[in-house]
């Protein structure tokens, strides 16, 4: 198996002897059990017989990090996050040490690092952090010597010298984030499918793999809720022009390039204007009844969530009547237990009739840089949705972003009517297989 040297538009300074130095991230069903350890060790071996640098980051095997959540779940009603940070943090330092012993018993010197190691430093929250800096001295003295350096992903190490972790997608992030730092050349993103899609597969059978996205695109289908790539990750290769190469370590394929560049050459009259199909079934809406129509209430209920790092996402406040308004928002459903009691001592204080929560919620949304110059592509969305008796609770847009919060019962159906108006569909099956349900 040969690796190219792929170059990104902007050379990159720190490539040493003019070949490519490459970040790859495997995630945890690439290095789930030994024989996938050691066919992931072939591969990397494979691009270091080429002349590459390497960088190779590792989330935990398989379930790990689940099954110490719940360890943890059994020993504590309310595990810190300090103590959870120290514990979820072994995860990969498990996989970075059995990736260096596979590489080893192919003659391949490796030598792994956990994030403080490397000097990822971040900041002071447990569970969730983000990357101020890293240093990475220590890297690049190893790849001086020649050798292949594993770093134990989603890890750091707070200005304060406590192990901390960076949450959902936290590998994705700290590939990306020491791609930047190390001015690779790309970052390959090692997972369970070949690419991004038109949409999931397991809801549209005819899915399509996308070729190229472009990082804005790419940004609002992570915020939208693709779980193919952490949201933090992009907007750290946005930032410092970094390609990512999403692609399968099961099938080795060529997968979906994101980069700063347009679609040059690729694409002509008849293709569509989307890029794909979003869904996030994740989310849960609270809303606020009766509140006083003023100047400040938003200030005084969205300001004690944002300190609380209650993530909201969509907000909509009604049009008021007789000076009182509805404002409802959507947030993660794992933040409803944090948000809820301060949106309740909220209301009470601003004189609000009530507070109501929905769990049965479901957001869809249509991504695409072609919007952007394509009128009626909304009024075609609901039309679709309207044809097919799904009724719409909420909408936001953005420039090339459109999204409706549904009732979740109603969510498969939705994605693929609007798969198959947007012309989405690939026109055969989807045969590879599929990863589990999150």
């Amino acid at each position: 198996m040969k690796t190219k040297c792929y170059r990104s538009a902007t050379p990159a300074p720190l490539a040493l002897n003019a070949v490519a130095l490459i970040v790859q991230k495997y995630g945890g069903t690439s290095v789930a059990d030994p024989e996938r350890m050691r066919n992931v060790a072939r591969h990397i071996a494979a691009s270091k017989a080429e002349g590459n640098q390497l960088v190779i980051v590792v989330s935990a095997m398989g379930k790990a990090t689940d099954n110490l959540m719940e360890l943890a779940r059994q020993v504590s009603s309310a595990p810190s996050g300090r103590e959870m940070d120290m514990l979820l943090t072994t995860g990969e330092r498990i996989s970075m040490s059995l990736l260096c012993m596979a590489l080893q018993d192919l003659s391949v010197e490796a030598m792994s690092f956990t994030g403080s190691q490397v000097g990822i430093i971040t900041d002071t929250v447990h569970t969730r952090a983000k990357i101020l800096e890293i240093k990475g001295d220590r890297v690049r003295e190893a790849l001086r010597e020649g050798k292949v350096a594993v770093v134990a992903g989603f890890q750091g190490v707070s200005t304060s010298k406590e192990i901390t972790t960076l949450g959902r997608g936290g590998s994705d992030t700290t590939a990306v984030a020491l791609a930047a730092a190390l001015k690779a050349d790309v970052c390959e993103i090692y997972t369970d499918v070949t690419g991004v899609f038109t949409a999931d597969p397991r809801i549209v059978s005819q899915a399509r793999k996308l070729k190229h996205l472009e990082f804005d695109e790419m940004l609002e289908m992570a915020g939208a809720g693709s779980k193919v790539l952490a949201l933090r990750s992009v907007e750290f290769a946005r930032n410092h022009n970094v390609p990512i190469h999403v692609r399968s370590s099961f099938t080795w394929e060529q997968g979906t390039w994101i980069t700063s560049e347009e679609r040059k050459g690729e694409k002509n009259m008849e293709d569509p204007i989307i890029s794909g199909v979003v869904h996030d079934a994740g989310d849960a809406k609270i809303t606020v009844l009766g509140v006083p129509d003023q100047p400040g209430v938003s200030a005084a209920l969205f300001e004690p969530l944002a300190n609380a790092n209650v993530n909201v996402d969509m907000i909509v406040q009604n049009t008021s009547t007789a000076g009182t308004t509805d404002i409802s928002f959507t947030l993660p459903k794992t933040d409803v237990s944090i948000a809820e009691p301060i949106v309740q001592r909220i209301a009470k204080q601003v004189g609000a009739i009530g507070v109501t929560q929905d769990t049965n919620i479901a957001k869809i949304s249509l991504v695409g840089a072609g919007m952007k110059s394509s009128p009626g592509i909304a009024a075609k969305m609901f039309r679709v949705l309207a044809d097919n008796k799904v009724n719409i609770e909420m909408i936001s847009t953005s420039t090339i972003r459109i999204s409706v919060v549904v009732a979740a019962p109603m969510l498969e159906k939705a994605v693929r009517a609007l798969h198959t108006a947007f012309n989405l569909d690939s026109g055969e099956e989807y045969s590879a297989p599929l990863p589990e349900r999150k």
